[in-house]
């Protein structure tokens, strides 16, 4: 399973993916937000047109902010692959740093500051988030180790390995053949084994009885 910097896509054409993701992410998300708060702050009677004019109005807004925010992101995050030529979580909590820095560099320094903190203890946490469930997801897909079977061969009952000679036991047993021969020229008593072949049981015979004499004394 690729880490979240590996599966994501090269940097030249990383900018503009991250730009018209944030961009349809923004748009969606602010197309709820102000329909939901139009409807609410319309009169009665007009809450449906009065959310559907906040949505026009406001949402491509939105949109525009996050896509503003995402360009700013990607680009300081290529420029730190660039610099430090490696990949790795830290590019992304600088980059996030120095996006929220510079998207408050109008306020002052101290709003800067704030907003370079803020944005690199949030890019910090998610990726830590995306770590931990990368950990979890490849110890839950790891396949569990087979036990190897013992080895059964010799015993009573099994068959005995390739190259492996027979036991005592085994030959000393008489054969399935032996045993329906003697069974049937045998006249009176049949031999069968068990499955487990260590015990035997004797079976009478169904012969017919003789038949009657009818002599006169």
């Amino acid at each position: 399973m690729g880490t979240p910097e590996t599966s994501r896509e090269p940097c030249p054409d990383r900018i503009l993916d991250d730009i018209g993701g944030a961009f349809a992410m923004g748009a969606v998300g602010g197309t709820a937000f102000h329909f939901l708060k139009g409807i609410y702050n319309s009169p009665k009677g007009e809450r449906f047109i009065g959310g559907t004019q906040a949505v026009r109005m406001n949402a491509p807004r939105t949109g525009g902010g996050f896509a503003v925010w995402g360009g700013l992101f990607s680009t300081f995050d290529c420029t730190m692959v660039y610099l430090r030529q490696k990949e790795d979580p830290w590019n992304s909590i600088i980059a996030g740093a120095a996006t929220g820095g510079f998207l408050q560099m109008r306020q002052g320094l101290g709003p800067a500051s704030r907003s370079a903190l803020f944005g690199g203890v949030l890019l910090a946490l998610i990726e830590g988030a995306g770590i931990m469930l990368n950990k979890v997801l490849s110890n839950q897909t790891m396949p569990p180790m087979e036990e190897g079977l013992p080895n059964m061969a010799g015993m009573p009952g099994m068959p005995p390995m390739p190259g492996q000679a027979p036991s005592m036991e085994e030959m000393s047993q008489p054969s399935s053949s032996s045993s329906w021969f003697g069974g049937l020229f045998g006249g009176g008593k049949k031999q069968e084994e068990t499955s487990s072949g260590s015990k035997t049981q004797v079976l009478e015979s169904f012969d017919a009885p003789s038949p009657p004499t009818f002599e006169f004394k």
